[in-house]
């Protein structure tokens, strides 16, 4: 078989990536994608585990020669969004659209898959190809997998994420924290609605919700470690029919960031404490919804250090950062707290290539030569770990 170049490995997750990128599925409803990754998959020769966690899909390579189980993980879903690009493959669903990365993610890993199926005696033990649905949505996919016993005797595991705030070209990734724990919170305040012109007769919402989203801005001030990193955020304000109208109903919705468990614990009791107390004070009824959503992504120590040697070596010392902590969450984090691992940042940001958008916008787009950087990245972490465990087989 003639050695594919580079660059033809590149036009080939380009022809996925645009596929996947006109037909978005939103998360828990991959059903199409969820096919074709497994037509791909099986179309390299690669054994195939179906409706893992719900639609995952799982590409198990095993190699001729005993070795570790690495796991490499990809995922599905899009995000409800409406594709404002005006691309060739912008997406052709409404209301639909890879804004994250996903696309790119799964073409990545189909590329990684194809790869190693081909040049499968340069590898040893098995590699599993996880392609996970239904990150961007609680209670999220990754904890549906493993509950269906998907790591049942994998080592390791890696993920990378097409990341446009660092340029095309980039890798990054940190030891420890490095994304946050996402929890969400819903607030319905009840008072008694009336007349505009006789306040005294009613209880008013709106004035009782006005004092909370005040009151919850002195959260991460006062009440949070100022050395720990935190956020609260209000989203949504919803109250009132009319002008003349005093309310009877107001509900706000808000996340909270953190990364540490006590951090968590201290925004969740003070959102409930100063709920309660508002409500008290100004004579209305509350209920809350605190919703405990994914924990923050803590890579291993060991993962992460190799992560760095292995992008070095590769890549050059020159194109390797280590990333800030970033409050945006990834399910990721579940995968980490059951087996050593590292989440990795490929940079995909490029002026050149428009790709200059954050995720979750309606115009985000990725340049789509960071897939091949992504997919050599996978190669390489594997081939570390292999040689790791050949080493320490060797003087054992």
């Amino acid at each position: 078989m003639r050695e594919r170049s580079l660059d033809e490995w590149l036009d080939q997750m380009i022809v996925w990536r645009r596929y996947l990128h006109q037909n978005p599925e939103l998360s828990f409803h991959e059903v199409n994608t969820s096919r074709f990754i497994a037509e791909q998959l099986e179309s390299f020769g690669i054994k195939v585990m179906k409706n893992v966690g719900g639609h995952g899909v799982i590409g198990i390579l095993q190699t001729n020669v005993p070795g570790p189980v690495v796991m490499l993980r990809a995922d599905m879903d899009a995000l409800p969004i409406q594709d404002e690009k005006e691309t060739a493959y912008k997406s052709q669903v409404d209301g639909a659209m890879h804004a994250c990365g996903h696309d790119g993610h799964m073409a990545t890993l189909l590329g990684t898959a194809a790869y190693m199926s081909e040049h499968i005696e340069d590898f040893i033990g098995e590699v599993r190809f996880l392609f996970q649905p239904a990150e961007e949505l609680l209670p999220g996919g990754a904890a549906k997998v493993i509950a269906d016993g998907a790591l049942a005797d994998v080592d390791v595991i890696y993920g990378i994420h097409l990341w446009t705030p660092i340029p095309l070209g980039t890798y990054a990734s940190t030891p420890g924290a490095m994304m946050a724990a996402a929890d969400d919170f819903y607030i319905e305040l009840t008072g008694k609605g009336g007349h505009g012109g006789m306040p005294h007769n009613s209880i008013d919402s709106i004035v009782a919700g006005a004092s909370l989203v005040l009151q919850m801005q002195s959260v991460v001030s006062r009440s949070v470690d100022p050395l720990q990193p935190a956020v609260l955020t209000i989203g949504t304000i919803k109250g009132g029919s009319a002008q003349n109208v005093i309310a009877e109903n107001f509900t706000i919705s808000g996340t909270v960031r953190t990364f540490d468990a006590e951090t968590r614990s201290i925004m969740k009791d003070r959102v409930h404490q100063l709920t309660e107390q508002v409500a008290s004070a100004y004579g209305a009824t509350y209920n809350i919804n605190y919703v405990m959503g994914y924990p923050p992504v803590v890579n291993d120590d060991k993962e992460a250090a190799r992560f760095f040697d292995t992008a070095t070596k590769a890549f050059g010392a020159e194109r390797v950062r280590v990333t800030p902590k970033l409050m945006p969450a990834e399910d990721f984090a579940y995968y980490l707290q059951e087996i050593p691992g590292c989440f990795m940042f490929v940079g995909a940001g490029s002026d050149n290539t428009g790709a200059i958008y954050s995720h979750h916008h309606p115009k985000f787009d990725f340049d789509e030569q960071a897939m091949l950087d992504a997919m050599q990245l996978f190669i390489q972490m594997t081939k570390s770990y292999a040689e790791e465990y050949i080493t320490s087989t060797v003087h054992a």
